[in-house]
């Protein structure tokens, strides 16, 4: 559900919605209602990617948050939306790849993978494909993808397998290890941002 539904539907009170949970990442959707405020809750450490403007951060953005308790109002005429990657402790032994990242989007291709964000537990990626521009191969670890635009792209796996990938602004996905090319078949700029764990 977005902000925007939410506004339409009258919803006066935050919503959290659990998109992703797993043995590495607790991810939830969390939209402010206009002119609302969320009362002191806490937080593991996380990253944030902002949907829409905030007071401090405008939509897009990549934001780092340590652990701890916080109050988060919204001063707007407008919902705020974030999706909150929260970061569990470590994840299970055997979920790394047998092989270390050789293949490094931001090396390989760098006009198009850049770093919005990186520290000892994650690298973010804001990704751009441009209409018809396709990707190299290239890998990455266990990540979260938060989409933000409306894209329509096709991957390439490792393998040769190939998979359709429309998507919403908003949506966000968990990617285990992959290996991939990617294929931009849509009308627009794909923008995407990806959350690698280390």
């Amino acid at each position: 559900m977005t902000a925007l539904l939410l506004a339409l539907l009258g919803f006066g009170t935050p919503l959290y919605k659990v998109e992703v949970d797993n043995a590495w990442v607790h991810v939830v959707r969390e939209v402010i209602p206009a002119h609302e405020k969320i009362e002191a809750h806490v937080h593991p450490t996380a990253v944030i990617v902002w949907l829409t403007d905030s007071r401090q951060h405008k939509a897009g953005d990549v934001s780092y948050s340590l652990a701890g308790a916080h109050v988060e109002d919204n001063p707007f005429d407008h919902p705020v939306e974030a999706i909150v990657i929260e970061l569990k402790t470590g994840p299970p032994p055997a979920s790394s790849p047998a092989a270390p990242i050789t293949l490094d989007p931001v090396k390989i291709d760098p006009k198009y993978h850049l770093v919005a964000l990186e520290n000892a537990r994650v690298r973010a990626l804001r990704t751009i494909l441009e209409p018809g521009l396709k990707s190299p191969l290239h890998e990455h670890p266990h990540y979260v993808v938060v989409y933000l635009t409306e894209l329509h792209t096709t991957m390439t796996l490792g393998d040769g397998r190939e998979v359709d990938n429309p998507r919403h602004a908003g949506d966000v996905a968990w990617r285990d290890y992959m290996k991939h090319s990617t294929l931009n078949v849509g009308k627009q700029t794909a923008v995407e941002i990806q959350v690698e764990l280390k």
